[in-house]
């Protein structure tokens, strides 16, 4: 975990390590990059809830030394909106794997995108449903083998970052686990943005994705980050054609909205009235 900060262990459960994650696998980097952006925010450890839900990306929070619930399959925004009506006051952060997000979850994401809850939602993106056997899911590229397709899948993958955007979602950012500085970057302003944020974080799944669509082992999967992530500035100087087969990556979409525990006291106060001796 390099440029991790000194006191790193504050923020985890040093008992549950070595982690599950397989050699190559872009998980930790993802994990090296909350840990950091947690040592910034200085969020009161106690104040800061993070829900996760199924799959090896979840696993994630219990390796955070949080107030942490590994929830059920599809179902962490639910249980994280419940968390965060209850008490507005926590920081709350949701973390979820590209088919936890958007396939069995994908009806609570563009809902609480919708709402504009203010929760931090980073989707860790591997393209492939990894700890479940390597089926693919909504964001697998199509073409690209998985064992439910073992000739390439047909399907068009969902455009994640247009997906919220279109729900509602009021920061929007895509990051990768080879961009790890600018990882840290993003999460830290979606924290900090008062609204639902969605981080999409590119990773790798070297063992159930990159094996069977011979991208190579961990660091090649890195290399393929590099080359085919494009910082959104950079992206306004090259042509449509220099840009195919490429993705954005950085701070994709920003704007304000009343956020949702905000205007749902404000109506219970209107319904309840002044109460008496207030």
């Amino acid at each position: 975990m390099n440029n991790m900060p000194s006191n790193a262990e504050k923020y985890l459960r040093m008992e549950k390590m070595p982690h599950i994650w397989c050699p190559g696998c872009g998980n930790g980097i993802v994990l090296s990059a909350l840990v950091r952006a947690f040592h910034k925010l200085n969020y009161d450890q106690d104040q800061t809830v993070i829900v996760s839900g199924i799959g090896c990306s979840s696993r994630a929070s219990g390796y955070l030394d949080f107030n942490t619930l590994h929830s059920t399959h599809g179902r962490a925004l639910a249980f994280a909106t419940g968390i965060k009506l209850a008490r507005p006051e926590v920081n709350v952060f949701v973390l979820m794997g590209d088919g936890d997000a958007s396939s069995i979850g994908g009806n609570h994401l563009i809902h609480a995108a919708r709402r504009n809850i203010d929760l931090t939602v980073v989707i860790f993106n591997n393209s492939i449903y990894g700890m479940t056997g390597g089926q693919y899911s909504p964001l697998t590229p199509q073409d690209n083998r998985a064992t439910t397709a073992p000739y390439g899948t047909f399907e068009r993958p969902f455009d994640l970052v247009e997906l919220v955007k279109a729900a509602g979602a009021t920061y929007i950012a895509r990051g990768t686990t080879y961009h790890s500085a600018m990882l840290t970057k993003l999460i830290i302003t979606g924290a900090s943005h008062k609204g639902f944020s969605v981080i999409e974080a590119v990773t790798a799944c070297p063992v159930s994705y990159g094996r069977r669509n011979k991208m190579g082992g961990g660091y090649d999967m890195l290399m393929w980050q590099k080359e085919h992530g494009v910082p959104i500035e950079k992206s306004r100087y090259l042509k449509p054609e220099e840009m195919k087969g490429k993705f954005l990556i950085g701070e994709l979409h920003k704007s304000e909205a009343p956020e949702y525990t905000e205007v749902y006291q404000q109506l219970i106060d209107r319904v309840r009235g002044p109460i008496k001796g207030e």
